[in-house]
């Protein structure tokens, strides 16, 4: 059965009122907090304990000791039942891979963690030593923002503010806890962090806080990137890219993390076509039309689809051109992509909608087995809309796009991936030998059949020893 919100709240409750029970302080906290006091459902929920995790671990024995050594645990929610089953046989803890756990605490967990004094952080995300602390107002201050830095008794329904989030929320601003500098100093990949909330939210970033990301951004190099990416892509996900991406490049992390966008800022296009301004305003504007939700590929492809457009810049006879630019631009996407450690299937998607968002250009005088082909791209739906973004975000006119659209109505299925008349096994019986050609030879036929040029089998055998003779074939 699968798990409701209410489900995960209800059992973090529960987690809550056991540690309670057994004599220890226990609270929410965190990033649910804040969303419940916003009136937002919490993607997931995290409850903060003066409880060692061993002591979690002997309470709650099915659990995964992801963190045991930084003082977190999960607590593995079963599905179908969100209460723990206290008459059934507990699992041992286990102790899993991080990855893991992060994906298992998304889907089904929740994550209790001790109470807590970090003391250095030399690899710049994980603290040099942990001290359990007693005192939760000891364990707020080592947390990132004072919006997240909140603790909920949920038994009495009373907020516990050591941090003054409570104000910044009604004030809307995002404030780093305490030192700014050190927080950052602690995990780089907070100043990515603030701008996300401040994005998501529509918070401004706190002027002391603001300060210290301009001053510490050339040392967001020091996350990964696979991190980097993950937040960039929740940046473009979220339904705030555009107030996302100007705050990244008001706060000097843009060029930093992603150079060729920075790149795009003052790149003029011509105003017949593009009216609204530059390569980088052109790019801002899709950005906030994105469609929600919206999936990461798309995403990133609108971002990175004019990416080839700075580097082929000129001018010819009074004119502005970019020369190939979508070509430039998938060897750039491509190199963004594994510079970011994308999956293959993403880098291979994410390339394909900058390589083709030209093509919508030539739909009206493309033959029937080119358009066919050209509908045929995987996940088309996002080329289709990308080209729509694009139209809207600049010259507004929609004609190449609704011509798309309602020929591909136009077009039943077995058109458009018809079955094969003509197979390998059949240029075998016909006496052809396997080889690069086949692939030459049946892509040849499948045009002529998408064209509408061969209606039969017996006719693509006629159009094969006619266009690919088999005598040349031997005597070559």
């Amino acid at each position: 059965m699968p798990l409701y919100h209410e489900d995960v709240r209800e059992f973090a409750n529960s987690i809550v009122a056991d540690l309670r029970q057994r004599g220890h302080q226990a609270y929410l906290v965190g990033g649910c907090v804040r969303d419940l006091l916003l009136g937002r459902e919490p993607a997931d929920y995290d409850v903060a304990t003066d409880a060692t995790p061993d002591e979690v671990m002997r309470i709650f024995p099915e659990t995964y000791a992801v963190g045991a050594q930084f003082g977190v645990v999960l607590v593995p929610i079963r599905e179908g039942d969100p209460q723990r089953k206290q008459d059934e046989e507990p699992e041992p803890s286990v102790v899993v891979d991080e990855a893991f756990a992060l994906g298992h605490h998304h889907k089904s967990c929740v994550e209790v963690a001790t109470f807590r004094c970090d003391i250095g952080y030399s690899d710049g995300r994980h603290p040099d030593q942990v001290r359990f602390s007693r005192d939760p107002r000891e364990d707020v201050q080592r947390r990132d923002f004072t919006i997240n830095g909140l603790l909920l008794d949920p038994v009495e329904n009373k907020v516990l503010d050591y941090v003054g989030g409570q104000d910044d929320l009604k004030s809307k601003v995002i404030r780093a806890i305490g030192n700014s500098a050190v927080r950052f100093g602690e995990d780089k990949l907070r100043m990515l962090r603030a701008v996300r909330f401040a994005a998501r939210f529509d918070y401004t970033i706190e002027a002391v806080t603001f300060a210290a990301i301009q001053q510490l951004a050339p040392q967001i190099h020091q996350v990964s990137r696979e991190r980097v990416r993950d937040e960039l892509t929740r940046m473009l996900t979220e339904g705030h890219g555009r107030r996302a991406f100007e705050l990244l490049d008001e706060t000097g992390l843009l060029r930093e993390v992603l150079p060729e966008i920075d790149a795009m800022r003052g790149v003029e296009q011509p105003p017949e076509f593009h009216p609204e301004g530059d390569v980088f305003v052109h790019t801002l504007l899709m950005l906030e039309k994105l469609p929600q939700p919206c999936p990461a590929a798309l995403a990133w492809g609108v971002l990175l689809h004019d990416v080839g457009k700075p580097p082929t810049f000129r001018r010819a006879s009074d004119r502005i051109r970019f020369d190939e630019h979508a070509r430039v631009g998938t060897r750039m996407a491509e190199a963004i992509c594994r510079r970011l450690r994308f999956s293959n299937t993403e880098t291979q998607q994410i390339s394909a909608l900058v390589e083709n968002h030209m093509r919508f250009g030539d739909v009206e005088r493309m033959n029937p087995s080119t358009f066919k082909r050209f509908i045929r791209l995987p996940r088309f739906e996002q080329h289709l809309e990308l080209h729509r973004l694009d139209c809207e975000s600049s010259h507004r006119n929609l004609r190449l796009y609704n011509f798309t659209r309602e020929k591909m109505n136009e077009l039943p299925p077995e058109a458009v991936r018809p079955t094969p008349l003509v197979t390998g096994d059949d240029l075998i019986g016909a006496g052809y030998s396997p080889g690069p050609q086949f692939k030459e030879i049946l892509a040849a036929i499948e045009d002529a059949q998408l064209d509408g040029r061969l209606p039969s089998k017996h006719e693509a055998m006629q159009f094969l020893r006619r266009e690919f003779p088999l005598e040349a074939k031997i005597s070559s």
